[in-house]
């Protein structure tokens, strides 16, 4: 979440020095504990290159575009525009019972695999076994980005 924060002010102080953002009230308002960024413009113009501004500062900053769910641009009067971002933290449940699924399917021998609230954990006795999950999990795409924890 620093790493976003980061992406986000490195965000508002571009456009307040870029040129076809002068006179205009655009911003961004970040929502740490909710996980949502709200980019508000003076048209869906506007709040289109808020979103693009801040999708190449997530990449500067390594943030997967993959944990970021873009909503619909709304009026929200005045000609005013608005969009909200939400950002995914941990595994929804539905897809970390298709993650342990294909794990199950593609029969790693001694491999156990469990979910534990938001996280997956996978245990073996062979550290080459866990490699492979690892390597399997990368290949696919589940829709999120997965991060790989400590492995023993």
């Amino acid at each position: 979440m620093q790493e976003v924060d980061n992406a986000v002010n490195q965000a508002r102080k571009e456009i307040q020095q870029r040129y076809d953002f002068k006179g205009t009230d655009c911003r961004y308002e970040f929502d740490r504990e909710g996980a949502k960024i709200t980019l508000e413009a003076d048209d869906d113009y506007k709040v289109k290159a808020l979103f693009d501004i801040l999708q190449t500062k997530f990449l500067a900053r390594k943030v997967s575009l993959k944990n970021v769910k873009e909503g619909d641009v709304e009026q929200i009067g005045g000609g005013r525009s608005k969009q909200e971002l939400t950002l995914a933290q941990g595994i929804p449940s539905d897809t970390a019972r298709e993650i342990v699924k294909a794990v199950k399917n593609q029969k790693f021998k001694k491999v156990q695999i469990a979910i534990q609230g938001e996280e997956l954990r996978a245990t073996s006795p062979s550290l080459n076994q866990l490699q492979e999950v690892i390597a399997f999990l990368k290949a696919e795409d589940f829709g999120y980005e997965l991060n790989f924890g400590n492995y023993r």
